[in-house]
């Protein structure tokens, strides 16, 4: 990458400049990181390990356990360490590198999600060709393809955005490098980076989130039309349920951030909704999948008796 600045490094300003709130967040935050860890390494060997859980469903499950343990990671060490320090600083490569492995998990677990649905939609609506359609193989060469237009994605980000000027203040009102606070410290024209935000971020988000609210719809008039019954959609969509909780969850806080104009944004907003997609939801989706899932209750059941 091409590095047209005189900037090397820029000042994270994080959450809060109040000295005595510093410490209790550090806290707080050390704990909800260890939670992050704890609960999606948790169901991540528990899907490794239980034979009764590699199916399709939980080999993406384990996939969305990985992307928000190394999600967190990208972030959360970075602002611990500028609860306790002074000098808030962070090198020009090591801003552009979490920058890119942000977008890089982010986008890879928002086409996840869409992968998630399909795979739900395949299994309610042609049950007796399930295992036919999402084979190991299938499966596989859709969580890598997943892994691999979201590492694209973010390095045209990165690439675009180490070719910047930044020639005035390194204070970036944020507590990770972002694209949108990095444009607003630039010099010079970031129309096409801007654009590029707007169309390209904007694609990668709601084309999946479309995606995943087709499959819901075709599960819907599905089961509407072949049962007649309420009560089959209902226990139908319950399976669906945790699923739909973590979709909501990830993309309420993306979709105002990155989809509304740039003109009616706040830091305050800014940082908010970063917490919510960033800390908020990676810690949630194991309470999510584990309160809402009887075969990974039952799997974590054996597991706490076998070492009893």
């Amino acid at each position: 990458m091409l590095n047209h600045t005189s900037v090397i490094e820029f000042l994270l300003l994080g959450l809060t400049d109040i000295w005595i709130l510093k410490p209790f967040l550090f806290v707080v935050f050390l704990a909800i990181y260890f939670l992050i860890v704890a609960g999606n390494g948790t169901i991540l060997a528990i899907v490794i390990s239980d034979p009764r859980l590699h199916s399709p469903m939980y080999f993406f499950l384990g996939n969305l356990s990985c992307l928000d343990i190394c999600y967190s990671t990208v972030t959360l060490p970075k602002m611990l360490e500028n609860f306790l320090s002074t000098h808030k600083a962070i090198s020009f490569l090591g801003c552009i590198s979490q920058l890119h492995f942000f977008h890089f998990l982010g986008s890879t677990e928002v086409m996840l999600l869409a992968v998630m649905a399909f795979d739900r939609f395949v299994a309610i609506c042609k049950p007796l060709r399930y295992l036919l359609i999402m084979n190991h193989q299938l499966c596989t060469q859709m969580a890598l393809t997943t892994w691999i237009i979201g590492f694209f994605y973010a390095l045209l980000h990165s690439i675009m955005t180490s070719r910047l000027k930044f020639c005035g203040s390194n204070h970036i009102h944020h507590f990770f490098c972002d694209v949108k606070p990095l444009l607003e410290l630039a010099c010079g024209n970031t129309e096409l980076n801007q654009w590029l935000l707007n169309t390209v971020t904007g694609t990668i988000a709601m084309g999946p989130f479309f995606l995943t609210l087709l499959s819901y719809f075709y599960i819907i008039m599905y089961l509407f039309f072949k049962t007649h019954s309420c009560s089959l959609l209902h226990k139908a969509l319950s399976t669906c349920a945790s699923h739909f909780m973590v979709v909501i969850l990830l993309y309420a806080p993306v979709i105002f951030t990155y989809i509304r104009p740039a003109s009616g944004s706040s830091v305050d907003q800014d940082w908010i909704m970063a917490i919510m997609y960033s800390v908020v939801t990676p810690v949630l989706n194991p309470l999510i999948y584990t309160l809402r899932n009887k075969d990974v209750k039952r799997a974590l059941s054996r597991v706490v008796r076998r070492r009893l």
